[in-house]
């Protein structure tokens, strides 16, 4: 298992400056989103038109507060960030976003900066009214976005040869898996939200990476291929690729609107299994998803975390940059076909 900071446990978060999200008309007009002992239910907040979003690089932790991470843009490397609290934010036409307000504070523990965090895209020109703060559930938000999950109606394959819906599965189903052979599902998570910003789906049509049928998976999933020729040019015959990063606008798109239902399945070791034909990933039980574990798991979940980090399978995982090439899915394609 990685040691805290190191840069295989750091992730990459696209933020705003908390002064960048003012509030325009209420209680608290010209001030900056804040933690929630600062902030008042309906006041009016309004992203500045000179806004950008800015890269925090922090390494997550299930039972403390996170730590800014080095070669971030903003925040102090070292320094502790909290998850302060989760926002929901309501514009004009009633669609709700949610967001996470993070407040880094120095080692007096004082505040050194807040930044926000949206879970949907937040645009200027837009009025967004505060009508929920919760302080108890901003880490599960979090978590909830960094799983990898198949939905609703996805064909998983049982180690009989059986193609079952993800939602009919049972914890101790065995599942077919890549290294493992048969393996029993351990635990099943599954979670209704709005296919928005960072939870809209990716769907893969079929056959356009060999796919039985469209696959339709959460957007940091990553799919495992097998390049019998190396097509991509990247050094290795194995590969796992993350759905967001392959999506085209047309063979493979992301699907925004309405809402989706997302299933989580966790083994004793991360899993690569099969989805609609093709290998994909179990959930991978790190310092960032660990929070949407049931209590009941608390238990095995010192065991899971190593199990789980030691078979990752990261160095697998190719970068966004070798997928930019114009024709990166069609070699995909090509190298993984029989």
């Amino acid at each position: 298992m990685p040691k805290p900071g190191s840069a295989r446990s750091a992730q990459s978060l696209s933020v705003f400056r908390a002064e960048h999200f003012r509030v325009v008309n209420g209680a608290n007009l010209g001030d900056p989103v804040g933690f929630a002992g600062e902030i008042e239910l309906d006041d009016i907040y309004r992203l500045s038109p000179v806004a950008h979003e800015v890269t925090l690089r922090v390494v997550p932790h299930p039972d403390r507060p996170f730590s800014v991470a080095p070669g971030t843009e903003v925040g102090e490397p070292g320094a502790a960030l909290h998850l302060d609290c989760a926002l929901t934010l309501m514009s004009g036409d009633g669609e709700t976003t949610e967001a996470i307000v993070l407040v880094e504070t120095d080692d007096e523990g004082d505040v050194a900066d807040t930044y926000l965090l949206p879970l949907a895209p937040i645009t200027p020109k837009r009025d967004y009214a505060l009508v929920g703060v919760d302080t108890e559930n901003a880490l599960s938000s979090f978590a909830q976005q960094a799983c990898v999950s198949f939905t609703r109606g996805t064909l998983i394959a049982l180690a009989t040869g059986e193609q079952r819906a993800v939602e009919d599965l049972k914890v101790g189903d065995k599942v077919l898996t890549r290294d493992d052979g048969p393996q029993p599902i351990r635990w099943i998570g599954q979670r209704t939200t709005r296919a928005v910003g960072g939870f809209a789906p990716v769907e893969i049509k079929a056959g356009v990476l060999n796919n039985l049928n469209d696959l339709v998976v959460s957007p940091d999933h990553r799919l495992f291929i097998y390049q019998r020729s190396d097509e991509l040019g990247a050094g290795r015959s194995e590969l796992l690729v993350r759905a967001r990063h392959l999506v085209n606008g047309e063979t493979i798109r992301q699907l925004s609107g309405g809402f989706v239902d997302y299933f989580q399945m966790l083994f004793d070791q991360h899993q690569i299994i099969f989805a609609e034909g093709i290998a994909a990933e179990s959930m991978l039980v790190d310092e960032r998803t660990a929070a949407i574990l049931p209590g009941e798991l608390g238990d095995r979940l010192s065991a899971l975390l190593p199990d789980h980090e030691e078979s990752s399978h990261s160095a697998l995982e190719v970068a966004e940059d070798l997928l930019k090439r114009a024709d990166a899915i069609s070699a995909l394609r090509k190298s993984s076909s029989g």
